[in-house]
């Protein structure tokens, strides 16, 4: 496989970043290859798309201090499926070879700075080893998620038998690169009670359409409204990283929706919808006409319904505000987490430290249980409590004592009484659309909004993505299910812009999620809903270990600690739609476990082929 698995050998390479005419082409077309339409009709008339002018040189490289060289390898020196960093002398890059053929990209991962090198090469795009982004290695493309950009791409030519690379030093330093956007055509002269697109929702669902739909040369006006008061921001650092200042979370800056013209109303609230009439009344009054609509407005925290539930000290982790001022009352305080949900586990993670204690209230007998299983449960609570996080399982909340207007006392149904200066609610999140109820969108028994795998809801010309939203997931032979991650919105937001453009493009991607708890990670992809077994490779009490989720002899989901890359493999597996039974994943530790012993390399001959090419 790539090169995690490759003992690493002397290199000599030259790099250079051109964007010659073949290469310009692919800058105009759509991820998926297909060239991004010439027009959209638009509210009954056409609009001709713009993209934004190229400078015209002759010269890609007016200033050759700007240029630099670096000469890395003989051809011979990267087998087929390999990929290796390259130090260039300002910085560095990931050469690839696949297919007889040779590729430089950027060589980090533009989401969290995961080295791709550790990542996996498969078919034509390498996977971060992190948290499963994708990146096509010809173009530099993101063609899964998280994150936003893609990568700076270099040309690799071939002289003498030797690989040569000539990069720019701006591309090599700052590893971002953006697509090409289109810029709107229409602001001089647009009322401000119409919109083309409305986007109702700022995190990465609607961001996400929003960027797409200008990267597809789309030109018209669109309107995002959050009711937040900031711009999209990386939520799922809120309760990893809880002190840190907004400005430090956003997802792109003021000036960057400015450059490509798309409109941010904050604090802004859509009370009701006319699906006929093609209208949407905000709380304030205003109507606003658009001509597609994508419904992105995530989830709402729960909340106790038990007496004391609007005190001072009370909280859910919506906003960074909140995140703040959590650490802020928690120092060398006394902090209860109700729910050992993902979020309330990072929250009592990054306190532990902080507080003078931490103590956790959850209704199962182990945290994650129904969706990691009892064995990984059982060493995440042994890992807690070694923190001197105190766990209350098996109890709810009765009551909220207060102590002038504010927290002092959280009372267990089971009579403890904790001490308490600040609580977090952490017991899940509800989807939100109560103000779809009068629209005629269709909405299922527990709030969500179902849609087919464009994301097309039951009206014309309306989408949804994102945490409220139900869809055929593929690889589950398109069970209908609800996957509220991150990296999942970034996908149907995409998915949902594509098909306001009419280029009938469907969902297929797997779901990949990650949480981060004393500086250790889970990385998680597939769907495990119903598992009926787990199997698990590696040493658990370690901390060290990679569990395969199964059911009906299949396997649905992987998670896995201190074992990378191995999710992001199984995930590529998933991705190309080949099944990975139970049977070899089980003959796979067998594998592991006859490795130490004097018959190996007769097993090897054996099962190599059989199951080292299924997983790897």
């Amino acid at each position: 496989m790539g090169g995690c698995f490759s003992k690493p050998k002397p290199v000599e390479i030259k790099v250079e970043v051109v964007l010659p005419e073949k290469e310009r082409e692919k800058e105009d077309m759509s991820p998926n290859g297909k060239a991004s339409p010439l027009a959209y009709k638009a509210n009954g008339t056409t609009r001709h798309y713009h993209h934004e002018d190229r400078p015209v040189t002759l010269n890609p490289y007016p200033n050759p201090k700007d240029v630099v060289e670096a000469s890395v390898c003989h051809v011979k020196d990267l087998e087929n499926g390999q990929m290796r960093e390259v130090d260039l002398g300002c910085g560095k890059a990931l050469l690839i070879k696949q297919n007889g053929e040779y590729y430089a990209t950027g060589h980090k991962c533009p989401h969290y700075g995961a080295p791709l090198v550790k990542g996996v090469l498969s078919k034509g795009r390498v996977r971060c080893p992190w948290h499963g982004a994708c990146f096509n290695i010809s173009t530099g493309d993101i063609e899964d998620f998280p994150g936003l950009d893609g990568l700076p791409r270099f040309q690799v030519r071939i002289e003498k038998e030797r690989v040569h690379i000539r990069a720019s030093k701006q591309a090599l330093q700052s590893q971002r690169r953006t697509k090409v956007m289109a810029k709107c055509i229409s602001l001089n002269n647009y009322n401000t009670s119409t919109t083309n697109v409305l986007i109702i929702g700022a995190g990465p669902a609607g961001l996400m359409c929003a960027e797409t739909l200008r990267q597809e040369g789309f030109s018209d006006r669109i309107v995002m409204c959050t009711t937040e008061k900031h711009l999209p921001y990386d939520r799922p650092k809120l309760s990893k990283s809880m002190d840190t200042h907004p400005d430090q979370l956003v997802l792109r800056s003021k000036e960057f929706f400015h450059t490509h013209d798309i409109e941010v109303l904050t604090e802004t609230q859509v009370a009701a919808l006319d699906i006929k009439n093609k209208t949407a009344l905000f709380k304030s009054g205003f109507k606003m006409e658009y001509n597609k609509l994508l419904i992105a407005t995530g989830s709402t925290p729960k909340t106790l319904t038990c007496k004391g539930k609007e005190l001072d000290n009370v909280f859910t982790i919506r906003t960074p505000e909140d995140a703040n001022w959590v650490v802020k009352l928690a120092m060398s305080k006394n902090a209860v987490i109700i729910g050992a949900s993902f979020l309330g586990m990072e929250v009592a993670a990054y306190l532990c430290d902080k507080a003078h204690s931490v103590s956790v209230v959850e209704l199962e007998d182990l945290p994650f249980k129904k969706f990691l299983g009892e064995k990984v449960g059982r060493v995440i609570l042994k890992l807690f409590e070694s923190k001197r996080v105190k766990f209350y399982l098996q109890t709810e909340v009765s009551e909220l004592r207060e102590q002038e207007g504010k927290l002092k006392e959280v009372v267990l149904k089971s009579g403890k009484v904790l001490r308490a200066d600040v609580c977090v609610i952490g017991i899940g999140a509800s989807p939100t659309t109560a103000f779809l109820k009068q629209s005629g969108i269709l909405i299922d028994t527990r709030g969500f909004i179902p849609v087919n795998k464009m994301m097309q809801t039951n009206s014309p010309g309306v989408f949804a993505a994102g945490d409220v939203v139900t869809f055929p997931l593929t690889f589950r032979n398109n069970k209908k299910v609800n996957v509220p991650h991150w990296q999942m919105a970034h996908m149907q937001g995409r998915i949902a812009a594509l098909n306001m453009l009419a280029q009938g493009v469907e969902i297929n991607t797997v779901p990949y999620l990650w949480t981060a708890m004393f500086g250790k990670s889970i990385r998680y992809a597939g769907h495990g809903e119903g598992f009926d077994d787990v199997i698990i490779q590696g040493d658990i009490d370690e901390l060290t270990f990679v569990a395969f989720y199964t059911r009906n002899e299949e396997v649905i989901a992987v998670a896995s600690m201190n074992y990378d890359p191995i999710v992001s493999k199984v995930a590529e597996v998933m991705a190309s739609g080949k099944p990975i039974r139970k049977r070899d994943v089980e003959c796979l530790l067998i594998f592991t476990v006859l490795k130490k012993s004097f018959f190996f390399p007769y097993i090897l001959l054996v099962l190599q082929k059989k199951i080292l090419l299924v997983i790897v």
